[in-house]
């Protein structure tokens, strides 16, 4: 196994930036594969963090041929439960979102998953719920505050959203302070990916021919390397931070929703994203 030097908490920002940046291409991509593959969320779920695991392991094999398939086992074998856990995390955390959107709508799913995920985070690694992180979640909230909801106040609706936010502060403070990030979220990939195979089979799991470029992306830019990057940046910053870093992630969507889609966002979405931005600001300055 390869131990590397943990970045300085200035490039640990950076990573998590990007890493921020990375997401945010997600859910633009994810719509369009709704639209153009004939798979549904659990499919292209599966898809999503199997072809994560397959950009991770390639690079792997080129970049660091001393890291093959011996080293990733072995570490495998030392801490199974890590993985296994790290995996439902991942695996947890899009299901419970996509099943957040049909009973409360993409608003709502958005405010709690997200707006939940680093207040989880914080009280899992002891860390203290400061008013940056508030000031987070309140942005967050006004900036999807026109998505509109489908379930009103669905209380299975909202019990899938916090599940969501749980899975994602399980895979992340499970990565915190690893020693090889990329294997690490390597693993994560492959065991996230056979915890969903048999409910994408139910469901059907073929994608359309002209997706596959598409799906390629998806597991590349807002999975391989967005992971990668948010886990290295983890052994340099708190893991509160990372995750208020990280909400760079709906302000970018909301870019690209605006340029490439021409949605339109309100006055209050307008101050909500403004909220959001001096949030994560000050987070990073603070650390």
């Amino acid at each position: 196994m390869h131990h590397r030097l943990a970045p300085s908490s200035a490039r640990g920002l950076l990573y998590v930036a990007l890493a921020g940046i990375a997401w945010g291409t997600g859910g633009p991509t994810g719509a369009l594969l709704f639209q153009h593959s004939g798979l549904n969320s659990t499919a292209i779920s599966f898809w999503r963090l199997l072809g994560g695991a397959v950009w991770l392991a390639a690079a792997s094999w080129v970049l660091c041929p001393a890291r093959r398939r011996g080293p990733i086992v072995a570490q495998f074998a030392a801490a199974p439960l890590r993985y296994i856990l790290s995996g439902l995390g991942l695996a947890v955390c899009q299901l419970g979102y996509f099943a957040a959107i049909t009973r409360v709508g993409v608003a709502v799913a958005t405010v709690i998953s997200l707006g939940a995920g680093p207040l989880f985070i914080a009280l899992g690694a002891r860390e203290r719920i400061t008013g940056t992180l508030l000031l987070a979640v309140l942005g967050l909230a006004l900036l999807v505050s026109d998505g509109g909801g489908t379930g009103g106040g669905s209380i299975a609706g909202v019990a899938f959203s916090l599940l969501s936010a749980a899975g994602y502060a399980l895979t992340t403070l499970l990565n915190r302070d690893q020693q090889d990030p990329i294997t690490s979220a390597l693993l994560g990939f492959t065991t996230g990916a056979v915890i969903l195979l048999p409910l994408a089979m139910a469901g059907g799991i073929t994608p359309a021919a002209g997706s596959w470029p598409l799906l390629a992306y998806f597991g590349l830019v807002p999975t391989a390397l967005a992971y990668a990057l948010f886990y290295t940046g983890l052994r340099a910053i708190r893991a509160s931070t990372a995750a208020v870093i990280a909400l760079i992630e709906p302000l970018l969507a909301a870019l690209i929703g605006v340029l490439a889609f021409h949605e339109h966002l309100t006055t209050l979405s307008l101050t909500g994203a403004a909220v959001l931005l001096a949030a994560v600001l000050l987070q990073a300055r603070r650390e």
